[in-house]
């Protein structure tokens, strides 16, 4: 949470401000910049996040390979649960409660389905369908560090949309991860991102965005799919940070789910979202959530 002259700025999961409707866009960037504190990693620390983040990739595709028409998400969630216990790991997003949180995240997996963008909560009654499109959103806690992990899935046969709002998604996803390079800025991220995407017409969340992560679930710093190039906090080596676009079939607007986790499209139409965990170096920027 971030406060300035009595306002209060609260993080839930993707490290986004609740009430960016209220303050702007631009107001809430303003102070997430004013209010931050990056935290380069020792190498040792760096190590054991490598090694849970190639452990956190090892159980989301595992789960992404059980993912079938007719397998409700709290099945996923419940199997994700499962692979992370018998690894020795704990599951971060289990039991989260950031600040201004009214209770706690119930699951370890977030589940979001169609038009669901993120934080979509895992229950038998939602049962896959054929022609869905699924986000399986982990993180994982690895001898006291966290990595976090993102990818969309379609559910059997699915439309030429929204295969192609998933592939324009995880190419903005590598888009932003190659712009991740030592002495850039958190702007150069976004504007590599946006100047990708917004040529397809889909809707960029504004309202949603990376984060740093390693010693808590969510560091500094903010991290928008949109930007101007040379401006943000300066990236250097040893940052360890998570890119993750989420891109609509639609209106960039969001809304919250009367759950206060969920958030949904403002039109209905559906929505793609890829995370990785990335470190920053002296030369080329190292994904540490892959096999």
């Amino acid at each position: 949470m971030y406060s300035k002259d009595g306002v209060d700025i609260h993080l839930p999961l993707e490290g986004t401000p609740q009430e960016e409707n209220k303050y702007g866009v631009e107001a809430v960037l303003v102070l997430c910049y004013i209010f931050i504190m990056i935290l380069i990693k020792t190498p040792e620390e760096i190590e054991i996040i490598r090694e849970g983040g190639k452990r956190l990739a090892t159980v989301l595709y595992k789960v992404k390979e059980i993912i079938k028409p007719g397998i409700s998400t709290k099945e996923l969630d419940d199997y994700a649960f499962k692979l992370i216990k018998e690894m020795g790991d704990y599951p971060a997003f289990l039991n989260y409660s950031p600040d201004g949180a009214s209770k706690p995240y119930p699951a370890s997996l977030c589940v979001s389905v169609n038009d669901e963008v993120v934080h979509g909560i895992p229950s038998s009654k939602k049962i896959l369908k054929e022609g869905d499109i699924v986000s399986i959103d982990l993180g994982l806690r690895h001898k006291g560090l966290y990595t976090d992990m993102a990818m969309t899935v379609g559910v059997g046969e699915i439309s030429n949309s929204s295969k192609k709002l998933i592939e324009t998604t995880e190419r903005a996803l590598q888009v932003g991860i190659d712009a991740c390079q030592n002495g850039n800025r958190i702007g150069d991220i976004g504007h590599a991102i946006e100047s990708f995407v917004r040529p397809h017409r889909y809707g960029i969340v504004e309202v949603l965005a990376g984060h740093g992560v390693g010693k808590a679930v969510h560091e500094d710093p903010y991290i928008p799919n949109f930007g101007k190039t040379g401006t943000g906090a300066k990236l250097e080596k040893g940052m360890v940070i998570a890119l993750e676009p989420m891109v609509n079939n639609g209106t960039k607007n969001v809304v919250l789910d009367k759950d206060e986790w969920t958030f949904k499209t403002a039109d209905g139409k559906k929505s793609a979202h890829f995370e990785h965990t990335i470190l920053i170096t002296d030369s080329e920027p190292e994904i540490l959530t892959k096999l």
